[in-house]
């Protein structure tokens, strides 16, 4: 149950890992063989994994906590300054441990046969959220030079029936498993293209856990997809890997409020049950009212469907002109069509990079067109890589009033924030949101405003 990435939209430069960052390495790069150990954890770093050291070199160590002794399996020994390694024993456990929400994801078995996409299911939810505000924490700091002590708040219970706050589970709407050779179906091994059956999903919504074919077998196929839109039946989907005609995609909706938005099945949305509803939330309070122009050239970009569009659109009313940009042609048909009760609204098919380029260039031979966008606000929703340097430098360039930036990763965010502080903008405020409970995922919105 891997966390589902957004593929349409251009990564960005491939960067070293920060201190207190472990990018994950492929099984296949990995020692199987490597030599046992004993550490003492000592703090979590980005990424899902925790930090001890060994003889002086820094070791990443997987399905540990912090202040835990544990036996380790070293897996990866390429790097001069840091290895990677695997509990395989608790020799002294935190008061934080707790059995695996996922019996097939547990210490107790084998690292190769444990399942991913559920890191952190051996830990406490009260301490998963302080872990992970921690990593936000020590992002901002190093990399943006600013000291936020902002705490990861669990998704309002209202907004996500069928969840358990207290084990962080029943609340996946979306899940791909994979299809082995002899047609077995499951998760992937953590770190690995392994798959490892399961007899059950508690991470999904409890209409997918009923219907996931987990005990049976899809010989040929790729992968088998739950979905489990908020309006309409669940449906399991099996991936041959034909490429559908785009006109012949099949389509869901999708519940906001009173709103609904229209989108490809396979499209992207978010899979916690209330993340849509709690980003709207965000992003509606976080956008300063009296920054806010309805009439200047707002701007919604990497805007998918339309969500956050559409949020800025019921908070400022049917006078907000506001254009989203998402460079995936099917979105941006569907946003068209979501973003239809607002006259001043248009979907905008183009690189956001792309796009902003054209603006500055528009811009420039205009003075009007400079005015609205100085007046504007920005959403925007960047892929995990983050916004990256061109398009912040072009936001810098354009000097809207004020940016509220949706982030699904707090070391990206941290990097653009510290790139837009040099560039003339203030950190005003930071939320974060345990929108992927058990994992080290998080999402967090940030707003900026222009230094006059």
């Amino acid at each position: 149950m891997a966390e589902p990435r957004r593929p349409r939209r251009p990564a960005a430069r491939r960067r070293a890992a920060p201190r207190g960052s472990a990018r994950p390495a492929p099984r296949s790069q990995a020692v199987t063989d490597g030599p046992v150990i004993e550490l003492e954890v000592e703090r979590v770093a980005h990424g899902g994994v925790f930090v001890a050291h060994h003889e002086g070199r820094v070791v990443f160590v997987a399905d540990a906590i912090p202040g835990e002794r544990v036996v380790a399996r070293v897996t990866d020994v390429q790097h001069d300054r840091y290895w990677r390694a695997e509990t395989l024993e608790v020799l002294r456990a935190s008061s934080d441990r707790r059995p695996h929400v996922w019996p097939e994801a547990s210490v107790d078995r084998a690292p190769e046969q444990r399942a991913g996409g559920a890191e952190f299911g051996h830990i406490r939810v009260e301490r998963q959220l302080g872990l992970k505000a921690e990593v936000l924490r020590d992002a901002l700091a190093r990399m943006a030079g600013v000291e936020f002590d902002t705490p990861v708040r669990p998704v309002d219970p209202s907004l996500a029936p069928g969840a358990s706050l207290e084990l962080g589970t029943g609340w996946r709407t979306r899940m791909r498993l994979h299809v082995a050779g002899d047609g077995t179906v499951g998760p992937y091994a953590a770190r690995s293209h392994t798959v490892v059956p399961v007899a059950s999903v508690p991470l999904a919504v409890p209409e997918l856990a009923r219907i996931a074919p987990i005990a049976e077998r899809f010989p040929g196929a790729r992968a088998v997809d739950l979905v489990a839109p908020s309006v309409g039946d669940p449906e399991v989907v099996v991936v041959t890997g034909e490429r559908m005609p785009r006109a012949a995609r099949p389509t869901i909706e999708e519940r906001v409020g009173d709103r609904r938005f229209r989108l490809d099945r396979d499209g992207f949305w978010q899979v916690h049950r209330g993340a849509a509803a709690t980003l709207t939330r965000a992003v509606q309070e976080l956008v300063d009212p009296d920054l806010f122009d309805p009439r200047a050239a707002n701007l919604d970009l990497y805007g998918g469907v339309g969500l956050l569009a559409a949020a800025v659109g019921d908070r400022f009313g049917d006078t907000v002109r506001i254009t989203s940009v998402e460079s995936d042609v099917r979105a941006t048909e569907h946003a068209g069509a979501n973003l239809a009760d607002w006259v001043g609204a248009r979907a905008v098919t183009a690189r956001v990079d792309r796009f902003l380029d054209d603006l500055a260039a528009e811009a420039e031979a205009g003075a009007g067109e400079r005015a609205r966008l100085r007046d504007a606000t920005v959403v925007l929703d960047p892929p995990r890589s983050g916004a990256g340097r061109h398009v912040v430098d072009r936001l810098a360039e354009l000097a809207p009033r004020q940016l509220v930036y949706v982030a699904c990763d707090p070391v990206a965010l941290a990097r653009d924030v510290g790139l837009l502080r040099e560039r003339g903008y203030e950190l005003v405020e930071v939320r974060a949101f345990d929108l992927f409970p058990n994992t080290h995922h998080f999402e967090a919105a940030a707003r900026l405003t222009a230094i006059v």
